[in-house]
């Protein structure tokens, strides 16, 4: 990382300031801006968020803005109502409420001296999201978006369902959410109030995991917030940004093929970050690529970025199959739209022998009751560039799947773009689902997952109306994969294979099911990638403004682990991240956060899966003190989905709450 300690202008730093919404509520916000923006006003760049301005996200905030506001631009970072030193509360993703403060916000910040009137949005993940959304509700000021790390489709595309099978990630990130509502706002900024604000915190904001598990279909939930539903409602520039490593690479592809708007995309190798800390690498000096954005359209700079392809992916080279990747291998190459004209489809049969491209006969039947422990070296549905958070070697996860793989490649083949898989299929219960893993296999067996994709096979024809599949019947279905880019070299093979869980990365079926593939009626399409594979890099290394100055008593740190209990056969996955125990020397604060993560079943035994989140965080400064412990537990049996949380706050040595939940959610045909 370049760090500039030379910026083309003087920033000037607002630590805290309160935005007014018209019903009175104060949200917070910190401003970094050229020092002569009050005499020449510059636009505005808006990132919307509820990860605190003043603790979580200071140290990559301080890094980031000064840089940006250095290049003319007045960068406001906001506490989405409830959290962080904003008032109100948060019981919600998106919420209409979030929403339209949104827009007030936007309305207020561009009517400020310092700003010409014109306002940018950018986030990545919630902030994503929510740039998205405020885009489609069309604020005048709102001239342009930058939305990295999220999705244009909450329910098919999110961190809660994918194929319509519950993903366990939905525990894992509403514990996310719980333990960050449990945190106060800063007395030093909000004074006396800080109490009374945090213990409406406490008590208010609610589980938000028993009402996201309510929502087992793409209903009128999930569809608020999901600008899929309206497209055309976006009509000012969008550029979308992911990673293959991240959970959200697909809205990208989708985005540039729908956006009716002006529209670029970008896909790296990254997991969730911003591409200057790309994780994965090789991170880029995305700070000078989001000014030419910015330059053009807030400013009316002819930078050229709207002359270059629309598309530009990382075409990733090889790897062997590892927990943690520093830096993947590979080039970039643009697309000149999306579906692109270098894309070529080409199907792949599936033979009874286990040849992709073989051939199999109108009568034969292949059969596959995966045992529960297959999904267990799949990684996270989201990698966060933690280490074991990428899938390990596939060989293990193969022993328990049907594998079809073709013979050595002849030459260098290149792929771009989602591979499907159409599969004719009988089941032998009403629920059953299906997971899907396309493979680099090396010529010494070592097996990478490249992409791969999951169904529950009630949605094979909707996820608005699921229906129970009749034992013995005949069903087609598509799986689809997550987009990729990617090369296998000569002399490895392709495989793919299928097995019918994958926990838990999703949430196993509520029984054992014995999935009957005809497999002279199922194929794999690729699709195959030609054309130019020269394009230059035009990317530096990443740069930033100097860091910010942070005292780590614990350094980050995390792990994760596989065992089995060899008497039962219990698998157990296992995880911790401690994302550091650190005084920020700004303002003398010192916080700390770390998480665990508990996964297990029995190999046979759906209803014997468990997930346990606990998390713990601790916030001082001189005297004052907290402390608040979540722990949420969710289990099922074949009607229902049970939920235990608890909920333990501090405040010195004095325990002020302690709050439990238990709740029980019939299941629908998940």
């Amino acid at each position: 990382m370049k760090i500039d300690t030379d910026l083309p202008c003087v920033v000037r730093e607002i630590e805290h300031l309160e935005i007014p919404m018209p019903d009175g509520t104060l949200l917070a916000a910190r401003v970094w801006l050229p020092e002569s923006a009050e005499g020449t006003p510059v636009p505005a760049i808006l990132e919307y968020i509820p990860y605190r301005k003043n603790d979580k996200t200071l140290e990559r905030d301080h890094a980031r803005a000064p840089w940006i506001a250095a290049q003319g631009y007045a960068y406001v970072r906001l506490d989405i109502r409830g959290s962080g030193e904003s008032e109100g509360l948060m019981t919600d993703e998106y919420t209409s409420v979030e929403l339209q403060d949104g827009c007030d916000a936007i309305a207020w910040i561009a009517e400020q001296c310092w700003c010409d009137g014109g306002v940018g949005i950018v986030g990545i993940s919630w902030g994503g999201f929510n740039g998205l959304q405020l885009a489609a509700l069309q604020p005048p000021a709102l001239k342009a978006v930058v939305t990295i790390c999220s999705t244009d489709d909450r329910y098919a595309d999110d961190i809660h369902y994918m194929g319509g099978a519950l993903l366990v990630d939905h525990l894992s990130w509403s514990s996310v959410m719980f333990g960050i509502n449990t945190l106060p706002p800063d007395p030093a900024h909000v004074g006396e109030r800080w109490r009374e604000m945090w213990h409406q915190r406490l008590d208010e904001s609610g589980l938000w995991l028993d009402e996201w598990l309510r929502h087992q279909t793409r209903d009128a939930f999930w569809k608020h917030g999901s600008v899929c539903e309206d497209i055309g409602a976006i009509k000012i520039p969008v550029y979308a940004v992911s990673g293959w490593a991240d959970g959200y690479c697909r809205a990208v592809f989708r985005l540039v093929e729908t956006l009716q708007a002006p529209v670029k995309g970008i896909v790296g190798p990254w997991s969730h970050k911003y591409p200057h800390l790309g994780e994965p690498g090789p991170a880029i000096d995305w700070l000078t690529e989001e000014t030419r954005w910015w330059d053009h359209w807030l400013k009316g700079v002819d930078t050229g970025i709207m002359e270059e392809d629309p598309l530009r992916l990382f075409l990733q080279d090889h790897a062997e199959p590892h927990g943690h990747y520093a830096q993947r291998d590979g080039h970039w190459i643009t697309e000149p739209a999306w579906p692109s004209p270098n894309i070529d489809r080409q199907v792949f049969s599936l033979g009874t022998e286990g040849r992709l491209g073989g051939d199999a006969g109108q009568d034969d039947r292949l059969h596959i009751s995966s045992p529960l422990w297959v999904g267990s070296h799949a990684g996270k549905w989201c990698s966060y560039a933690k280490r074991g958070d990428q899938p390990g070697d596939q060989r293990r996860e193969d022993a328990g799947s049907l594998v079809f793989e073709t013979a050595p490649l002849t030459e260098n083949t290149h792929m771009a773009g989602d591979a499907t898989v159409t599969l004719t299929f009988q089941v032998d219960r009403p629920v059953a689902q299906v997971a899907a893993r396309l493979m680099d296999v090396a010529p010494d067996g070592a097996a990478t997952r490249v992409s791969y994709g999951v169904l529950n096979l009630t949605h094979r024809d909707s996820h608005e109306t699921p229906e129970a599949l009749v034992p013995g019947e005949t069903y087609t279905a598509e799986v689809e994969m997550k987009h990729v880019a990617q090369t296998f070299r000569a002399g490895h093979r392709i495989r793919l294979s299928l097995s019918s869980c994958y926990f838990p990365i999703i949430w196993p079926a509520p029984e054992p099911v014995r999935l009957t593939l005809i497999p002279a009626r199922c194929a794999l399409t690729l699709p195959m990638r030609s054309g130019d594979l020269t394009v230059p890099d035009r990317f530096d290394p990443p740069r930033s403004a100097e860091p910010l100055e942070v005292d780590y008593e614990v350094e980050p740190h995390s792990g994760w682990s596989v065992t089995e209990d060899r008497n039962t056969g219990r698998v157990v996955v296992g995880s911790f991240d401690h994302e550091g125990a650190a005084r920020i020397t700004l303002h003398d604060l010192f916080h700390s956060a770390d998480v665990r993560e508990r996964y297990s079943v029995l190999p046979h035994d759906p209803l014997s899966a468990e997930g346990q989140v606990v998390w713990v965080h601790e916030m001082s400064r001189g005297d004052w003190s907290i402390k608040s412990v979540t722990d949420t537990t969710l289990t099922s049996d074949r009607e229902a989905f049970h939920i235990v949380a608890r909920l333990r706050a501090w405040e010195g040595e004095t325990l002020v709450r302690d709050l439990e939940w238990t709740r029980s959610i019939p299941r629908h045909l998940v």
